[in-house]
């Protein structure tokens, strides 16, 4: 007799990865705006003709919406939940990998979402 396997249904494991951002807590998403993904970081590190540098025009730390501005004026409004609007200020100067998400702050790099 072999024993019954234990299967979860999809309501719970939805729930598990929710993300706590929200209220507080560590994120749990790797969707875009939230945790960054060890394969997110590498595919952009693996394209280095893709990071642009960048200046923060407007960062609000509550919302953790950012305004960057390429140096060929491009203006890209971004979220993350996860504090980069904490760490970029307006005036910091940034890297941005749009293909992949990836907004570098000094030797931070964040996952964010283009709103």
């Amino acid at each position: 007799m072999s024993t019954p396997l234990n299967r979860l249904s999809p309501l719970p494991v939805r729930e598990r990865a929710a993300c706590m951002c929200s209220e507080g807590g560590r994120c749990s998403s790797f969707a875009p705006g939230h945790a960054l993904h060890l394969i997110q970081a590498r595919i952009a590190s693996a394209t280095p003709a893709e990071w642009v540098d960048a200046l923060v025009e407007s960062a609000d730390a509550v919302s953790g919406d950012l305004v960057v501005r390429t140096l060929d004026g491009d203006a890209h409004a971004l979220w993350n939940g996860s504090g980069a609007a904490l760490e970029a200020v307006a005036g910091t100067p940034v890297a941005l990998h749009a293909r992949y998400g990836v907004l570098a702050v000094g030797g931070t790099q964040f996952n964010v979402a283009t709103i």
